[in-house]
């Protein structure tokens, strides 16, 4: 099982963020959160900051997409130049419709699941999707501390995809860093968004480096 580091770009400075980006350039992806204010209580940016992203080609985007009316707006972010887009679970009519349009327009899908949204009616979904992010901490606001309680829940997601042999990937959000990235690993994430851990550290490009060993150590 292969690791992605995907740094989250809540944390860096916004005012500079094409040097921010140019800090992790041994990251798989740029993970961007764009929040509405409604789905979440906070509110970051949309599309304009994603499309700047993408532009710097500096590294692909991974777009998290916390807001409502997630089958109006996903494909756009798809439309515009991301590499992988994750729309939650809780905010998709169709979900299956809405994957399946977000392929259409070239991307990767992923979909997410609050802490308190069982994997277990979504399990049918998984040949619809690429990636299952299974949310650490509420979703809405970076620097939190991850939930252990959601350790049996990444593991009950990768048995579900080990049982109907797909390749989909598992992505964890939140409170990730030296301290619990092993933890997450060990349960069978691959796919790790550190926020706070790589923006805050001396070192950016370092600190995504060690993340990547010490979760390769416990995949």
């Amino acid at each position: 099982m292969g690791v992605t580091i995907s740094p989250s770009i809540l944390n860096c400075d916004i005012a500079n963020l094409a040097s921010e980006i140019k800090k992790i350039t041994n990251a798989d992806y740029a993970h961007v959160d764009v929040m509405d204010n409604h789905f979440v209580p906070n509110l970051s940016w949309g599309l304009p900051v994603v499309e700047a992203v993408i532009r710097q080609n500096i590294l692909p985007v991974d777009a998290h997409l916390m807001i409502e009316d997630a089958d109006r707006w996903a494909p756009a972010y798809a439309e515009v130049g991301c590499d992988s887009v994750t729309f939650h679970a809780e905010a998709a009519v169709a979900p299956i419709r809405l994957a399946r349009e977000i392929h259409r327009q070239g991307a990767k899908v992923g979909m997410a699941l609050r802490p308190a949204t069982d994997i277990t009616p979504y399990i049918e979904l998984l040949p619809e999707i690429d990636m299952l992010l299974v949310m650490t901490v509420e979703p809405g606001f970076g620097g939190q501390s991850f939930l252990e309680s959601m350790l049996p829940k990444i593991r009950r997601t990768r048995d579900a995809i080990s049982a109907a042999n797909l390749q989909v990937t598992v992505q964890v959000d939140g409170g990730i860093s030296r301290d619990t990235i092993a933890l997450a690993a060990e349960a069978g994430a691959d796919v790790f968004v550190a926020g706070s851990a790589v923006f805050k550290a001396e070192d950016a490009y370092n600190e995504v480096e060690a993340l990547r060993q010490l979760a390769k150590a416990h995949c």
